[in-house]
């Protein structure tokens, strides 16, 4: 069927079916169209850019090759598949990407059949594309599988043990290297995308299988000459060496851009019957906008921005960031304690610590997607008596737990975990949310677990992080802003253990662990206007928990409500243990826990989640009156305030 190419061809293409049949031109002029929608898009909703601009090419193109839902394409961590959801039926609900209700910032099986994996953290997609090639083969399928893995994401350790097995299995699986940063290929033109289109080629594929054959009948030792033979010429020509050493057959570079390299080398790739192949993409984060690539971080992540200067709507911050206080204390101490070094995980600009870099380079350590190696190397800074900070997310610390259980607590190393994002995160949804830092680092002997209520108290939490040098600790904080309280001139050092009243009640006790303090004061407020005289709390630490404090306050109150921002199992658990063990749930002082709901919430604004989760002013109060056998008389105008 011919086509007006001056018509928006985007229009026509609902599902990837729909472009299945396009000329090369046609996919030029839809990845035209489909890089503009994407650009609209995000300067409306804010989001992920840089990395869809960059793979919309290819995106076109794999789609365009490939059979699509019934071929898997699986795109890892999935920051970059904005381009993927507007042409797989979601293009009419793109602007509420990331948005309550909307669709989801990151692949979601829930959300489309297009998405035959979830992902949100990096260098999963190669071992789920394996897991999902086996199934097929023990259950008769002839469907592909490809993996879309950038080049960030290839320096974790789970993408090299994947490949290992796959190499080994000999499963046909499809992984594309979307190389926009690391340089580690030659420069891509005529001559490399020749060389892949031959390679991929079937005659030479044919010539190869049929000599792969040959060389099965002759001795071994000569068999195993001509493999690796054949291997290092390809290498030598192509730079695939790595590759074809774990046991994929290398395709490459090609230029991600050029729909006359993708297309026929993609063709190729898909008919290849039998083993791994890794394709080679070289690509350029921001590609096609010209403010995005000129940025340094190529407009990562943005948020609402104007489309024609690329300026970003950000309102001005009231308070000072959690993060920002972080990286400037832990520059203050590092200036008074040249022990001190910090550690990140791909993190710098997230976690503040590239402001600790610019002042400190020799003192800070980017080690790239491998936190579990993070760890372990923070471990072996400690062991020889300097000071590590590890910065490392707290979605992204699981990650690293067997090395922190390991490497860390038994050996009581003091290593510091810096855990920002504590909590429930807003945009990025149930992937990235902090929840369960507290749970899985207080159930370790001899570990100190701490949680700030303010910005101030972070402060005095880095001082005391420092101090600490006979065992591991940890303290969480929130991504946004702090409370705007004012702010020391350096950190005190806490008493391990030792919490402290804020405000001081005689009939309902509120105690709080982290930043959700402010939201414990907001219900004290309504519940002393409604007669209930009602005192507060700061815990400080979940480990070592402060017995004394939690003796008085369950002693002197007829309720005791604990409040935190993690999951069951955290700071709550270690109070009920702690006053089962003492007897006093048998003095009648009703303990009402509140905590994460045993779910995954669904990205939203942090109000309107913490709402779900039941876990603000309102809710406290709510909590307070249920205890007593009674209605809490508020208002919805009242609640609406409390929220």
């Amino acid at each position: 069927m011919s086509r007006n190419i001056e018509t928006l061809l985007l229009d026509e293409v609902h599902f990837p079916a729909d472009m299945r049949d396009f000329d090369r031109q046609q996919l030029r002029q839809l990845a035209d169209e489909l890089r503009q929608e994407t650009i609209d898009a995000v300067s409306v909703t804010g989001g992920h850019l840089g990395a869809g601009l960059g793979v919309v090419e290819l995106t076109v193109a794999l789609h365009h090759v490939f059979n699509t839902p019934d071929d898997r394409l699986i795109w890892d961590v999935g920051h970059q598949c904005y381009p993927h959801k507007i042409l797989t039926g979601r293009r009419d609900r793109i602007r509420t990407i990331r948005q309550g209700g909307g669709l989801s910032g990151f692949t979601k099986r829930a959300e489309s059949e297009y998405d035959p994996f979830g992902a949100a953290h990096a260098a999963t997609s190669i071992s789920a594309g394996l897991g999902m090639a086996v199934a097929r083969d023990l259950t008769g399928g002839e469907n592909n599988v490809i993996a879309v893995i950038g080049d960030g994401s290839m320096s974790a350790g789970m993408a090299y043990e994947a490949m290992n097995n796959a190499g080994a299995m000999d499963s046909r699986l499809i992984v594309i290297l979307n190389d926009n940063e690391m340089s580690i290929a030659p420069p891509v033109g005529a001559m490399s995308a020749y060389l892949a289109r031959l390679l991929s080629s079937r005659p030479y594929q044919e010539v190869r299988h049929i000599a792969k054959e040959l060389a099965k009948k002759m001795p071994r030792s000569v068999s195993e000459t001509a493999r690796k033979a054949e291997e290092y010429t390809r290498g030598m020509a192509t730079g695939g060496t790595l590759f074809e050493e774990l046991g994929f057959f290398y395709v490459g570079p090609i230029d991600g851009h050029n729909m006359d390299h993708l297309i026929p080398v993609l063709k190729n790739v898909r008919e290849m019957k039998e083993g791994p192949i890794l394709v080679h993409c070289i690509t350029q984060k921001g590609k096609g906008y010209a403010p995005a690539e000129a940025a340094d971080d190529k407009y990562h992540g943005v948020a609402k921005f104007d489309v024609v200067t690329g300026t970003q709507q950000k309102g001005k911050p009231n308070a000072p960031s959690y993060t920002g206080v972080f990286g400037q204390t832990l520059i203050d101490e590092a200036r008074r304690d040249d022990k001190i070094v910090a550690i990140t995980a791909a993190m710098p600009g997230g976690t503040g610590l590239d402001k600790f870099g610019s002042v400190f380079p020799d003192r800070i350590f980017d080690v790239g997607i491998a936190e579990q190696h993070a760890v372990t190397f923070a471990a072996g800074l400690a062991s020889e008596g300097l000071k590590p900070f590890a910065a490392i997310y707290s979605t992204f610390l699981q990650r690293g737990y067997d090395s922190v259980v390991h490497d860390v607590a038994i050996q009581g190393l003091p290593v510091r975990f810096a855990m920002d994002r504590a909590g429930l995160v807003g945009a990025d949804g149930p992937t990235h949310a902090g929840s369960f830092d507290t749970t899985f680092l207080a159930t370790l002997p001899g570990m100190v677990v701490m949680a700030p209520s303010d910005e101030a108290e972070l402060v005095h939490m880095i001082a005391t992080a420092v101090a600490i040098d006979d065992r591991p600790c940890s303290f969480r904080y929130p991504r946004g802003e702090g409370v705007g309280i004012e702010m020391p001139e350096r950190g005190e050092i806490l008493k391990l253990g030792r919490g402290r009243i804020v405000r001081e009640g005689t009939k309902i006790a509120i105690l709080s662990f982290g930043t959700h303090l402010s939201q414990a004061l907001k219900a004290a407020e309504e519940l002393e206007a409604q007669g209930l005289s009602t005192t507060v709390a700061d815990a400080r630490f979940c480990k070592p928990l402060d017995e004394d404090l939690v003796r008085r306050l369950a002693q002197n109150h007829e309720v005791l409500i604990t409040v935190e921002e993690g999951a069951i199992g955290g700071f709550a658990s270690h109070v009920l243990q702690f006053m089962a063990l003492d007897g006093l749930l048998d003095a009648g002082c009703k303990i009402r826990p509140m905590v994460l709901k045993d779910a995954y919430i669904d990205h939203d604004s942090p109000a309107l989640m913490y709402e779900k989760a039941g876990l603000n002013a309102a809710n406290i109060v709510r909590t307070a009156f249920r205890a007593l056998g009674r209605q809490a008389g508020l208002s919805q105008a009242e609640i609406i305030k409390l929220a």
